[in-house]
């Protein structure tokens, strides 16, 4: 079988303005608002009945993540058809059947992420900057970056906090771990753009420069070894 074709970074979507980021090869990830995702992209009937009965929120949450992880999976080479997305017992999501590509899902006040690695587990995470207190400062951050955030203007501390949070969260879904793998505990510095903790690989694309109008802050992370088809759960 041949191999997909590369994704090359920045790579336009049917979303305006919106782009697919590779940070390496075979992994791929996108963000959008929710609207965005489900005005302009098919919804699978699979995703239709999975969200059925759920609260309207959530249900444009679900259906929104799950429909740009379908269309990623088809930019990849690793289209999903109409194939169910299902969910380990923590929320971790993954491909009934389909062993090889890694997935991950989040979504934040409106915008949502996928994420899809090719032969590896894959994490994403997209934070919208709300208020942040000077205690979660102190638990996340590292020494002396609290500070410099507490310091900064209330628009500039909640966007620097959200951009260091992305990436925690990021790294341990990854992982599989979600919360459990206790994120904040995961070094990351200000104004982050590329890293690695343990075996994860992290990247955090700065803002858009072509659209900036309502940039928030995506973070992917990625495992080196193979994917693990069954294991410890986690969150989207």
């Amino acid at each position: 079988m041949r191999a997909p074709a590369p994704v090359p970074d920045g790579v336009r979507t049917p979303l305006p303005g919106r782009r697919i980021r590779t940070p390496v090869d075979g992994v791929h990830h996108l963000a959008a608002r929710s609207e965005e995702v489900l005005g302009a992209l098919p919804v699978a009937a699979a995703d239709r009945a999975a969200a059925a009965g759920l609260p309207p929120w959530r249900a444009v949450e679900h259906l929104a993540s799950r429909t740009l992880l379908r269309f990623l999976l088809r930019e990849a080479g690793e289209d999903a058809g109409d194939g169910p997305v299902a969910a380990l017992p923590g929320g971790r999501p993954y491909l009934p059947g389909r062993p090889g590509p890694g997935v991950s899902l989040s979504h934040s006040a409106g915008w949502v992420a996928a994420a899809v690695g090719r032969g590896r587990d894959v994490g994403v995470d997209v934070q919208v900057p709300a208020p942040v207190g000077d205690r979660l400062l102190r638990l996340c951050c590292l020494p002396g970056d609290a500070d410099a955030l507490a310091a900064l203007p209330e628009d500039a501390r909640r966007l620097g906090f959200a951009r260091v949070f992305a990436v925690q969260e990021a790294c341990v879904k990854a992982l599989g771990e979600g919360l459990s793998g206790r994120p904040w505990t995961v070094p990351v510095p200000l104004d982050p753009r590329t890293g690695t903790w343990h075996r994860v690989h992290w990247s955090a694309p700065p803002d858009d420069p072509h659209d900036d109008r309502d940039a928030v802050p995506v973070a992917c992370a990625w495992t080196e070894w193979p994917k693990v088809t069954v294991g410890a759960p986690g969150n989207e």
